[in-house]
């Protein structure tokens, strides 16, 4: 048996589902927005959540908003894209609440800088942008956490990415949805790496999401379910893929797309 908090067991008859007591996570560029709301969905769910974003006040502000709410929550500032920075920050969550059990990158590229243009007129300074942020942040987490998730021969890994890497659209994202693809075919590989350590890697594929102006309108548009996503739907995916119940999942890039795609 797994000497993880959350072992392999059957839950008892009526026992709440997706519950995390007793883990530790990391949810990256977690000070606001989505992320913010994938932190505090986990620390309803009793994990111990690490608040992760480039800029330390916001880490911090966001740890104690939910230490107010009763919930467990500290902060983990460090650039993601910094490998050496990354390490530090692990470290430094494992000494101060344990091994880390689960570990969220969502940090990325925001929407507001997803280079909307033509491709032949962009730079490559252009491109490692996207790739440093959305490919080297997960990477570089990755690395950091595997070892004491292995230790534990238990883990949790779910990677955002988004619904650019399956379909095309005409909005000048190539770079952004190239990273993202990049993404997929990591968390897929990953998978198959540690999966036998009693490790799980997947990923959520999010469609249009409300974190931007006209998003409303495009998925009112768009999609089965006629609004936009939110990040209490991130949060509830994210929360089963890193939950007991999840143990048969990985390898996965999993749809939250309200039926804007459906294949």
């Amino acid at each position: 048996m797994s000497d993880s908090p959350l072992t392999q067991a059957s839950p008892a008859p009526n026992a709440p589902l997706f519950r995390l007591d007793g883990c530790v996570a990391i949810v990256t560029g977690a000070g606001r927005g989505m992320g913010r709301g994938v932190a505090e969905t986990l620390a309803r769910q009793g994990a111990t959540v690490a608040i992760n974003d480039f800029f330390p006040e916001r880490a911090e502000a966001a740890a104690a908003e939910l230490r107010a709410a009763g919930l467990k929550a500290l902060a983990a500032p460090a650039d993601v894209t910094d490998y050496e920075a990354v390490q530090k920050m692990v470290a430094a969550v494992r000494e101060q609440a344990g091994i880390v059990d689960v570990y969220v990158s969502n940090a990325g590229v925001p929407t507001s800088g997803m280079g909307y243009g033509k491709f032949i007129e962009s730079k490559p300074e252009d491109w490692e942008r996207f790739v440093k942020l959305n490919m080297y942040g997960l990477m570089n987490g990755c690395h950091a956490v595997l070892p004491g998730m292995i230790e534990k021969k238990w883990g949790r890994i779910v990677a955002i990415t988004s619904e650019s890497w399956r379909a095309a659209v005409p909005m000048g994202i190539a770079a952004y949805a190239a990273s993202k693809a990049g993404v997929v075919g990591f968390v897929r590989q990953l998978a198959a790496e540690v999966g036998r350590k009693g490790v799980n890697v997947n990923a959520l594929s999010l469609g249009t999401m409300n974190n931007w102006e006209g998003s409303e309108e495009l998925a009112r548009k768009n999609c089965i379910i006629p609004r936009a996503g939110s990040p209490a739907d991130v949060g509830a995916g994210v929360a089963y893929l890193a939950s007991r119940e999840a143990e048969w999942v990985t390898g996965q890039i999993v749809p939250l797309n309200g039926g804007g795609i459906t294949a």
